[in-house]
């Protein structure tokens, strides 16, 4: 029995009329990703980095050869305001993990790529985050791990037919 259930019982003693069951699933649902962020926030601090810095050397990273984007793709990649991202991209370049240039295709715009040592620190971090999250599901079998996702991954396609509705989207993929 979990805090979830004794906090279930206790409505279900003092508002039987009510299925609470929601409330449990939802409640898991949090007290998890609480627990998750806080593990995969002190890989990220061991490199110095945040969620929000990581995300961003993580989306160049895997973008590819050149590793670079546009603000614009990495906006739609990532989910903030322009402002949001502005501010991210003038941390990074100023640590040296990523640099500003003119776009080839075009020169109104800029593209943002890793430095050299952009690539190495998001390389080196983003082993540790996989070992991080291996350690996370490791109290569970790869039959429940793969149940376990494929009906998250259920649940969340509910809610991403309807991005452009709800604003709510985020990116946890860590890389």
């Amino acid at each position: 029995m979990d805090r979830i259930d004794k906090i279930l019982a206790q409505w279900n003693r003092e508002r039987p009329d009510l299925d609470t069951s929601p409330m449990g699933l939802i409640g898991r649902i949090r007290n998890l990703a609480l627990h998750l962020s806080r593990e995969m926030d002190k890989t990220f601090a061991r490199f110095g980095l945040n969620n929000a810095t990581f995300d961003v050397l993580a989306t160049l990273r895997r973008s590819g050869p050149p590793y670079a984007l546009s603000p614009s793709d990495l906006l739609a990649t990532m989910m903030v305001t322009s402002g949001t991202m502005t501010n991210r991209i003038d941390q990074l370049e100023k640590s040296g993990m990523v640099a500003r240039s003119t776009n080839p295709e075009d020169g109104r715009s800029f593209l943002v790529s890793l430095t050299d040592k952009g690539y190495a620190l998001i390389d080196a971090a983003v082993t540790a985050h996989v070992e991080t999250q291996t350690q996370l599901v490791s109290a569970l079998t790869q039959e429940d791990r793969a149940m376990l996702d494929g009906l998250l991954g259920k649940y969340l396609t509910g809610f991403e037919t309807d991005a452009p509705k709800k604003n709510s989207a985020v990116d946890i993929s860590g890389g």
